[in-house]
């Protein structure tokens, strides 16, 4: 068995020569302390249609601060995405009349950078060349220029929500920090709050939400941007597919997780997109389920969604399988027609049109699909029957398909009007036998394109067949770790 395993991760390894497209083109040169991906091109083009938008006003943003721990730095996403600068407490300006961008950073501290962390990125014009900036200033030199746009009652643009690093999406610290300002044993407000304070005391002119502005420009991805996504799909499906080879009953819900976490981290994952959702048995009736304890049980399903947070960007793909390796008949037949389904759906997607477009053709593909197939259990045609109607129901008054993902599993930009080319997102529809407790629910990741849709997670198995030849391949316990 071990020898099996080595020669399949052999095999893993030489396939990634089909992913020197990946590094074919994201090689343009590893970028300061940031990204080892987006040349310093990539984060000017994203400011100059910043500036497009923004006037003769001025966009300022604040980098994350330290984290408190010996943790490492993850940027938020907003500043990473306009500047790939990752560095604690800094700031940049992008001023719509002069048409510049200013980078504040910390001065160097040489104890940190000499003896502990490494070199980082300061003032100066090794700096500026680094990151596409036309300057680097010292972080106290921000209040100079707030006073220059006081005076001037410049207009700023600041985004006004909470700033998201990884392993949430942007409602989740919203939610967070409303809940803390109304706590009344609380009552703090968000770094982005006191930064709009801090300006409006400072006499700058109206201020208005840059969020809207960068989300925008966020929904369709760059060449570069669906590279990175591309591979953390894959480190995701090799992930999920190591949790299926290890799977047996006996096992914790939290052993699989750990396979998918070996995974991530072998290639080169920051950490995770979001809690492990792994769940067995009725857990799998919950859509956020993530205890992660649970004891795998003969004869019952595994429901699996997982994902790394790779070069500031995610993921989400979500599989079943049975925790012994073997569908039973009853199992064959609720997965199958939950299956038939699903590719209905999938296969009615197209580039140009909308959500009740789209919906319209693949509620007659599943009406189809329901007239050819033979059910001998009224529960599972019953789920049946409810997952249709549930389409049915929304045919007409649907506005998307699933969620978007880019640097968030749930990304921003809300539901598009039509699919359009460099979107990304995932359908992620569940069948529920209500009596049972029990659901099932696959997830893909879905790349719209000029032709049609590409399904980035397609070699993830989702057939019956595919899956139980995938099961009977030694696992990671089985490989290296013994109690």
């Amino acid at each position: 068995m071990v020898a099996r395993y080595h020669a399949r991760m052999k095999q893993l390894t030489c396939s990634l020569a089909a992913v020197l497209v990946f590094g074919a083109l994201l090689a343009a040169q590893p970028v300061f302390t940031g990204s080892e991906i987006f040349p310093p091109e990539e984060f000017s083009a994203r400011r100059a249609r910043v500036l497009e938008r923004i006037g003769d006003a001025v966009a300022i943003l604040q980098g994350t601060t330290e984290r408190p721990g010996e943790q490492a730095l993850r940027q938020n996403n907003q500043f990473f995405y306009l500047t790939g600068v990752v560095e604690p407490r800094a700031i940049v300006t992008i001023d719509g009349r002069t048409k510049q961008t200013t980078i504040y950073l910390q001065p160097k501290n040489e104890r940190r950078e000499g003896r502990m962390f490494g070199p980082g990125l300061s003032p100066g014009a090794e700096a500026a060349a680094a990151t596409g900036a036309q300057q680097v200033l010292p972080r106290d030199d921000f209040a100079k220029a707030v006073a220059g746009y006081a005076a001037e009652r410049r207009t700023v643009y600041t985004p006004l929500r909470p700033e998201v690093l990884g392993e949430a999406s942007s409602t989740d610290p919203a939610a967070l920090w409303r809940a803390t300002r109304a706590d009344p044993w609380d009552g703090r407000v968000s770094r982005e709050e006191q930064f709009v304070d801090k300006l409006k005391a400072a006499g700058v002119g109206e201020i208005k939400d840059l969020d809207p502005v960068v989300d925008a420009l966020r929904v369709i991805k760059s060449p570069r941007e669906i590279a990175v996504i591309r591979e953390a799909t894959r480190i995701t499906g090799l992930g999920i597919m190591e949790a299926m080879r290890d799977a047996r009953p006996g096992m914790k819900e939290y052993e699989l997780q750990a396979d998918a976490e070996f995974v991530f981290k072998k290639w080169g994952a920051y950490g995770p997109s979001y809690f492990a959702l792994v769940a067995t048995g009725r857990n799998t009736y919950y859509s956020h389920y993530h205890k992660n304890t649970a004891v795998l049980q003969d004869g019952e399903l595994v429901q699996f969604d997982y994902a790394p947070d790779y070069q500031y960007y995610q993921s989400d793909v979500t599989r079943i399988f049975p925790a012994n390796g073997r569908f039973t008949p009853r199992q064959r037949e609720f997965y199958s027609i939950y299956l038939k389904l699903y590719q209905a759906l999938m296969t009615s997607i197209r580039a140009h049109a909308s959500a009740p477009e789209i919906l319209k053709g693949a509620v007659e593909k599943m009406d189809a699909v329901m007239a050819g197939y033979t059910f001998t259990d009224a529960r599972i045609k019953a789920a049946a029957v409810a997952f249709v109607s549930g389409y049915r129901g929304r045919m007409a008054t649907a506005r998307s398909l699933g969620h978007g993902v880019g640097m968030e599993v749930h990304d921003v930009g809300g539901a598009p009007s039509t699919y359009e080319p460099g979107m990304i997102f995932t359908i992620e529809p569940a069948m529920q036998i209500e009596e049972e407790h029990v659901g099932l629910r696959l997830e893909d990741m879905i790349l719209i394109t000029d032709r049609g849709y590409e399904n980035l997670s397609a070699f993830v198995p989702v057939e019956i067949e595919a899956i139980e030849r995938l099961m009977k391949e030694p696992g990671l316990s089985d490989a290296a770790i013994k109690r």
